[in-house]
């Protein structure tokens, strides 16, 4: 069993960056995939940032890429989320996500845990 709990969202100017944090209890988070999704308002949930067990493989949404990072530390049972460059448009609702295969975090389906989620304001 794994339970999530993220921290880090507020409100931030456009431009402006924040760094979500999801941590995870159990001792065996080192064997999941970990992965950030976000829901906006009257959107459905959509897939934003994975990452592997070890750390080593990364993936993000195109709409994110080269803004936003993923990183985790096996050590502290944590994953994080650092968000540059925020625009207006990644406003949402973030979760953090936990799978044993990184193929179901990558779909977003059918994943084993979840966060209650924190939520990102960006103002124009």
């Amino acid at each position: 069993q794994v339970q999530l709990v993220e921290s880090g969202g507020g409100l931030v100017q456009a431009g402006g960056s924040l760094r979500l944090s999801c941590a995870a209890s159990g001792r065996t988070f080192r064997r999941y995939a970990m992965g950030w999704f976000r829901q906006a308002p009257w959107k459905e949930r959509e897939f934003v940032a994975a990452i592997t067990w070890s750390g080593g493989n990364t993936y993000y949404a195109d709409s994110v890429k080269g803004r936003f990072t993923i990183s985790r530390d096996n050590a502290k049972n944590t994953v994080d989320l650092q968000m540059n460059s925020l625009k207006p448009e990644d406003t949402a609702v973030y979760y953090c996500a936990a799978d044993s295969d990184l193929a179901t975090i990558l779909s977003g389906s059918g994943v084993q845990y979840w966060g209650k989620g924190t939520l990102v304001t960006v103002s124009s």
